[in-house]
């Protein structure tokens, strides 16, 4: 299993990214191409300063002119942070900038080299999809190599960059091949010291992307590589992260997490031109992380993630038979499913039963599985659907296994928004193809 997952990987990223055991050496080689100058943006927790000393002197190594290091990003990339630096990479110009951190670091410095390069002081009108490469003049930005510290978000992977507005904890998404990491490592060993709370919430972000993804691929022309990626991506996490909760020290098990996340990353980049209609038809996240981006003053991103994806999961459940019978395989075969032959189940009842496995998988590692469980007033839960009309996330209800647009949103996003709240799917509505 862990050798497809590293062959998908390979075939997709080739020698732009470096990952397994020996990639912290590597950084210094990867960086190289892009000039002398780099710039180092890292979080600086504690647990990472072995694994920041080795990457500064394979960069060191590799003649590189190091500048920095300037503090990276808190949870979830909060605006400012990026303002911030983003000044302090116009001040140093850099040929690169080394983003060493999670998902929030690297985000932040996706975002703040767009700022950086097109000299402009405003994040928001790179809000959406393609806005960067609409403003960008063929100008490309300065590239961000993306040694990631987390195994979680895919964002040393991927097109995406997750900021959010603290006067409202609101997160809106820059998506645009321009931001992409042009080149990446992840060493899983870097993971061994992590705290646990990072390791859940990172493989449960993990899972969502993979999940939402393969449910999202419905009737489209990627619907057998979705499958294929999300499948073994899905496998890998829950069959590794319960051993890594046991045994914080287990390589063998943070390396298969470590690939069950990268996979998720893959599955949210799958692009693929339909023949048929000559238009290319790409892959992202739906209505989990739609939800999610509401719950950052409440929640950490996986675990919000987690939350709400089995209500979800029971309101396209007419829609997603096929994906279901996978996921409910996956989570029988680890005891989460258990006394009924998921071949025997349909629509709704199938939905449910496996949703019931998600939440169980969410209780044994100790996450909430309703919203009001995890803290949330209820009054979030306006506030909730309400942002899911803004046209900046419309791509969110166009991803989701059977399409919305925002006069959907009442009829079946709030209910649903309701039962998650309540823990009961009796509130979630009917939605059929």
């Amino acid at each position: 299993m862990k050798e497809k997952a590293e062959e998908i990987l390979r075939s997709w990223k080739g020698e732009n990214y470096a990952f397994g055991t020996d990639a912290v050496g590597k950084v210094g080689k990867l960086a190289s191409r892009f000039g002398r100058r780099a710039l180092l943006v890292t979080n600086g927790s504690g647990w990472l300063s072995p694994w920041l000393e080795e990457v500064s002197c394979s960069l060191r190594e590799e003649g590189l002119e190091l500048s920095g290091p300037i503090r990276g990003s808190r949870p979830n990339t909060p605006k400012d942070d990026v303002y911030r630096i983003a000044l302090a990479v116009s001040k140093a110009e850099p040929d690169c900038i080394i983003a060493i951190g999670g998902g929030s670091v690297i985000d932040a410095a996706k975002a703040a080299s767009v700022l950086a390069s097109y000299e402009v002081s405003e994040v928001e009108p790179y809000f959406g999809t393609g806005e960067v490469t609409k403003a960008s003049g063929g100008k490309p930005t300065i590239p961000v190599v993306a040694v990631q510290t987390a195994s979680g978000s895919g964002a040393h992977l991927t097109k995406y960059a997750n900021v959010t507005d603290p006067a409202t904890g609101i997160k809106k998404l820059i998506v645009d091949e321009l931001i992409t990491p042009p080149a990446a490592a992840f060493d899983y060993r870097v993971t061994l010291s992590a705290p646990r709370d990072l390791t859940l919430d990172g493989a449960m972000d993990g899972i969502a992307h993979c999940w939402e993804v393969y449910t999202g691929a419905a009737g489209k022309c990627y619907y057998e590589e979705a499958e294929e990626v999300a499948r073994l991506g899905m496998e890998l996490i829950v069959r590794n992260l319960p051993e890594a909760v046991r045994e914080p020290g287990n390589l063998d098990a943070r390396i298969g997490l470590g690939l069950g996340t990268d996979l998720g990353g893959y599955a949210i980049m799958i692009s693929k031109l339909n023949p048929e209609t000559g238009e290319v038809e790409s892959a992202g996240t739906g209505a989990g992380h739609l939800g999610s981006y509401q719950l950052t003053r409440y929640l950490p991103h996986g675990r919000a993630c987690a939350v709400l994806n089995p209500y979800y999961t029971v309101l396209f459940g007419e829609a997603t038979e096929r994906q279901a019978r996978v996921l409910g395989e996956i989570l029988q075969k680890a005891g989460f499913v258990e006394g009924v032959d998921l071949m025997k189940l349909e629509g709704r009842r199938l939905a449910e039963v496996v949703a019931d496995g998600m939440m169980r998988f969410s209780k044994s590692i100790g996450f909430p599985t309703t919203l009001k469980e995890a803290g949330v007033p209820p009054e979030q839960v306006e506030v909730m659907a309400e942002a899911s009309k803004d046209p900046q996330v419309r791509m969110k209800l166009k991803n989701m296994p059977v399409p919305l647009d925002v006069e959907d949103v009442d009829r079946f996003i709030r209910p649903t928004l309701r039962a998650a709240y309540e823990g009961d799917f009796g509130l979630v509505p009917e939605l059929r193809r």
